[in-house]
Formats: structure tokens, sequence, C-alpha cells
């Protein structure tokens, strides 16, 4: 029995799926000369090895890891904001259409805001996490949303955050030319009350995290070109590492680590 009312299983798989598809390169495997392809820094890693009391394999693997991650945001942006073209009442613009708005929610009967009366219509700015905006960013965030109530006086607008610091629907206060301004249309949202919002279900949003690890298992196995990455830094460094002059097998992988980012300066060649 598929639990979640406002999206179909399979409109959630296809959704889960093309999440996954987004992934794209960074799923390929990383060799010596794709890690080191932005020039990794190997005094970080060895104060990171030592100070965290890490073994080379693992200190690798992390740092593999966040260059994967780096640019995983993302599509799992694209994860937070796409999900809702299923859901109804709610569109998903193309990129740069319709005013830019990540999504649009319009409900005719009326969308309660609160200490705000009824709008028609709610714009979407969405962010992943509550500190990914400077100042700069968030006063023209402001300014957007102030434009839009000014040429629409039936509608709210929303800073959605997925990861928010707390569970709120608040007004948004912010800083704009050095002065605190706020509005009680423009308003600062944590993802699980927007979707309590826009579906009419408190836990809409805890409903679909219990459902999206064992979503992502089964079509992870259903993908035929799904891959799984082979990673071979580590043994590469330590086979390079046998060719080095060091004191031990510790310090041999250390001096290909070395290598990796000094190669040209005095000393190391």
């Amino acid at each position: 029995m598929w639990p979640l009312t406002f999206i179909s299983e399979n409109n959630f798989e296809n959704h889960v799926k093309a999440t996954i598809e987004k992934y794209g390169e960074k799923l390929e495997s990383f060799d010596l000369k794709r890690f080191n392809k932005n020039l990794i820094d190997p005094i970080k890693l060895i104060f990171d090895k030592t100070v965290y009391g890490s073994s080379w394999s693992e200190i690798v693997s992390n740092e593999i890891f966040r260059q994967r991650d780096k640019s995983n945001n993302n599509d799992i942006g694209y994860f937070h904001q796409r999900i809702f073209q299923y859901i109804n009442n709610c569109e998903v613009p193309p990129n740069g259409e319709s005013g830019g708005w990540d999504v649009i929610y319009r409900n005719s009967n009326g969308i309660e805001i609160p200490y705000a009366g009824k709008v028609k219509t709610i714009y979407v700015e969405m962010k992943n996490k509550h500190n990914t905006m400077n100042s700069a960013s968030a006063g023209k965030t402001f300014i957007k949303m102030q434009n839009q109530l000014l040429s629409d006086d039936d509608c709210a607008c929303f800073l959605v955050e997925a990861i928010s610091q707390r569970s709120q629907n608040i007004k948004w206060e912010t800083t704009v030319d050095k002065r605190k301004v706020g509005h009680k249309l423009i308003r600062r949202v944590s993802i699980d009350q927007f979707y309590a919002l826009i579906t009419g279900e408190e836990d809409a949003f805890y409903n679909m995290c219990m459902v999206l690890p064992e979503v992502i298992e089964k079509t992870v196995n259903n993908m035929q070109d799904a891959r799984v990455p082979n990673d071979t830094v580590m043994s590469e460094l330590i086979e390079w590492a046998e060719h080095l002059d060091g004191k031990n097998e510790d310090m041999s992988i250390a001096m290909a680590v070395y290598m990796l980012g000094f190669s040209g300066y005095n000393g190391f060649y």
C-alpha cells in the first residue's frame, strides 16, 4: 500500500530516478589523475590524517567523497524543487521563465497565511540550506519578492529552506541597503511547513522522507546503467610509493601525496 497521498508511487519513483541520473559523471570512478585534477593540498591531507587518527585509505576516501559531494548539492536541489511538479496546484517553471520562481502554488479557494489573511498564489524561492545566501543575495531576493507583491496584490512570497534551523513559517526579515526590512506576505518557511501547507497534511514531508531510502535503493537496483564507482586512487598511491624513498610505508605514501602537489617544487624533483 503506497503511503503518500499527494504523489503517486510511479511519479515518485520517476522523480527519484531522474535525480539519480543527474549525478551523471560524479558516479564515474576516481583514478589518481582525476583525484588531483584541481591539485589537492598535500599538507592538509597529512594534517587531517594525523590529527584525526585516520589511515591513508580513510583520508583518500574522504577526499574523494568531498570532491563528489561538492557538486551534488545542485542535484539535491533538483530533487527538492522538481518534486512539486507532481503535486496538485503546483507549477515548476522552466529555468528563467515565469519570473524565475522555483515553484508557484495556486489555490482558488485561498491559502491561509499566518497573521496575514488569505491569498490565491504563493511564489517560491527555494534554498537547500538556511545559510547559503550572503547579505547581497538575500537583499536581491527580498527586492524580487517586493516587486512581485507590487504586481500581484493577491499573493505571498516564500523563501523555502530544505535545511532550516527549525520548523517555521515566519515573516522574513533581512537587510536591504543597510536597513532592516520585512513584510507579512514575504515569509521564511521550512520545507516541512511548505509541504504541510500545499498538501493539507502536517506530516507530509516526514512521510516522504520515510519512503525515500527504500525507493532510492529499489531504483538504483533497477537501473541497468547505474554505476558503482571503483576508485583506484589508493592502490595507485601505494604503487607509486614503492618507488619513493621513505623511511617506512607510511612515509612513502606521504611522499607520494606530496608529489601530487609539489612535484615541481625545490627538493621534490
